[in-house]
């Protein structure tokens, strides 16, 4: 499994070198940067990053989120901010301890995109993402620090860490011809146009957490395909 940390339109090019240490610290080294502003040769970047400069040397600079989801096979967000209501499916998300030890599962690309200090991720880019994380916190102030959040994280990946491998998952290509078969699908049965949004993001939650193989995702294709035909 190899993971890439990314950082979508971070404000403070201190959080972004403080980022590169932590990642360091865990044993990560694969950075990406999403901003079209941001300088990795910024002094308070390079300060904070210490010993961690091969890590911004090496960091892709991409220019918005669709770029950086081209890079993996599976999208994870992560929010401070979480549904109260299972029906809303864009912000539920997975408790960090019980993502952690799932993710050595997989033998694809990972991407964990951690949002902007002020405002996380926009919704446009939580609906690209495969599942959502929540790292527990205080309800009376459950917003971290950007690298203090990428650290937590990291601490607990790293704690699980093992050796074994499992059926490469699915990558982005596949999983985006799933959901756009499924989007047919509905429209096939004509499902509620009013219920369609809510639906293809439950589809999208649910299959993320699945970790689909490439054997899985090729059989249910293969369901959705036959159903359609009919």
């Amino acid at each position: 499994m190899e993971l890439f940390v990314i950082l979508v339109e971070p404000k403070y090019p201190g959080n972004v070198g403080a980022t590169a240490r932590v990642m360091m610290n865990f044993g990560f080294s694969d950075l990406i940067i999403v901003s079209q502003s941001l300088s990795i040769d910024d002094d308070d970047c390079r300060k904070m990053a210490v010993h961690a400069q091969d890590v911004l040397d090496n960091a892709l600079v991409l220019g918005n989120f669709r770029e950086a989801l081209k890079h993996v096979d599976y999208m994870v967000g992560t929010s401070s901010i979480e549904s109260k209501n299972y029906k809303r499916h864009l912000r539920n998300a997975l408790p960090l301890g019980e993502f952690s030890p799932e993710i050595y599962k997989m033998d694809g690309t990972v991407g964990i995109a951690f949002g902007r200090e002020d405002y996380g991720l926009l919704n446009e880019e939580l609906k690209d993402c495969d599942v959502m994380l929540k790292i527990p916190t205080s309800d009376e102030y459950p917003s971290l620090n950007l690298s203090h959040a990428v650290g937590v994280v990291l601490y607990e990946l790293f704690s699980h860490k093992k050796e074994f491998r499992k059926p490469r998952i699915a990558d982005r290509v596949e999983k985006e011809k799933l959901y756009e078969f499924f989007d047919r699908l509905l429209d096939s049965i004509n499902y509620p146009e009013y219920k369609k949004d809510s639906t293809k993001i439950m589809f999208r939650r649910i299959m993320g957490r699945a970790m689909l193989s490439k054997w899985e995702y090729h059989t249910l294709m293969g369901v959705i395909k036959k159903s359609m035909t009919k």
